[in-house]
């Protein structure tokens, strides 16, 4: 009776550990910890108020605290100018903006601070665009439940600070777990 050769099953079996142990890929988990790792340490240099004000009276300006806009820390906003608030977007209206983002996921590692994405530097550039709480309509929903989650307090014309987690990105980075810091201002007519 022939004896199986354990030595080349425990060979295969050390081979397949350490090929799995040495993939540099991080797991979904992983990215989320890292996500809220980031958005906590930039928050923690600001004033941050866990609620949307029971009067949704906001602080404003460059000194006002970053407000937490859902219960689970998704999303959070400074007021730096609240817009006219007689002057709310109307659903499916059509709302043009203009921004700058910053991975915070690469600010937190390496202390680097530069625009990601945005048009907001180049008034050449055309203006982007949604229609205000219209997600069926992929022009819209491109870029995410958070940068039009604004405009349920302010004025159109506001211009604010946010801080977004992947889930309320845009739809097509959401995968990556990266969170970003934008800077947007929000216009009725193309600029």
């Amino acid at each position: 009776m022939k004896q199986f050769p354990f030595h080349i099953l425990l060979t295969a079996l050390l081979a397949v550990v350490m090929l799995t142990g040495c993939n540099n890929d991080q797991s979904y988990a992983d990215r989320l910890n890292a996500e809220r790792n980031a958005v906590n340490a930039y928050l923690a240099n600001h004033r941050v108020v866990m609620s949307v004000p029971e009067d949704s009276v906001f602080e404003v300006g460059p000194d006002a605290p970053f407000y937490r806009l859902d219960p689970d820390g998704n999303l959070y906003m400074q007021v730096l100018n609240a817009g006219d608030l007689n002057d709310k977007a109307k659903i499916g209206e059509p709302i043009y903006f203009r921004y700058s983002r910053y991975s915070l996921s690469t600010w937190y590692a390496d202390g680097s601070w530069t625009v990601y994405s945005g048009n907001e530097s180049a008034m050449d550039a055309v203006s982007c665009s949604f229609n205000y709480s219209d997600y069926t309509l992929p022009s819209s929903s491109q870029w995410g439940y958070g940068l039009q989650y604004p405009l349920l307090f302010l004025g159109v014309e506001c211009e604010v600070n946010l801080v977004i987690k992947s889930q309320f990105g845009f739809t097509s980075e959401i995968s990556y777990v990266m969170p970003f810091f934008y800077h947007v201002r929000y216009f009725h007519s193309q600029i």
